[in-house]
């Protein structure tokens, strides 16, 4: 039986994305995400059969999405621990965002998946981070505190499938809802 790395994300316009693919760019070490595979992710979901897949991608029909702003704004990283591997651009506080992430987060428990068991922070991730670069990383988020990457309206979401390769994650949009 086939298997799926599978998440959940919101897709953002095109030059938002080209603008955030260049904001690590002047950051050693790091190892960006391409322009094209940068998102909002709302659930991972991991490894999942077809029978799980088909499961979940009628669960996620049930989910409303109205449309709503979006706005992208500062960075930092993950873990806030002395080795951080995540850089981020944040996503300004949205009730809808909240509303859409717990709707997708029922839908999936629904479908038969685990409930997750982290809080959801809203966030996308711009680069990966392979050695501790505290002095480096500071720098560069204190010149990068007033980030802003503007606003963009999100009125649909994504099922995607993640294969895991040496040059990184290739995504593969599954569904789009609403279709």
């Amino acid at each position: 039986m086939e298997k799926y790395r599978l998440f959940v994300a919101i897709d953002l316009p095109g030059d938002m994305r080209a603008s955030l693919a260049r904001v690590a760019s002047d950051l050693a070490g790091a190892r960006r995400v391409p322009a094209g595979q940068l998102h909002l992710t709302l659930r991972f979901i991991g490894d999942a059969d077809s029978a799980t897949l088909e499961k979940i991608r009628l669960a996620l029909e049930e989910v409303n999405c109205s449309p709503f702003t979006l706005e992208v704004r500062g960075v930092g990283h993950f873990p806030r621990s002395r080795f951080p591997r995540v850089l981020w651009a944040g996503v300004s506080p949205s009730l809808p965002l909240l509303q859409l992430q717990e709707q997708v987060e029922l839908a999936l428990q629904a479908a038969g998946i685990p409930a997750e068991e982290r809080p959801f922070s809203p966030h996308i991730t711009i680069a990966r981070l392979k050695e501790p670069l505290h002095s480096q990383l500071q720098q560069f988020e204190e010149k990068q505190r007033e980030y802003v990457g503007g606003t963009f309206t999100a009125d649909h979401f994504h099922l995607y499938a993640s294969t895991l390769s040496p040059g990184g994650a290739i995504h593969t949009r599954l569904q789009s809802y609403p279709p």
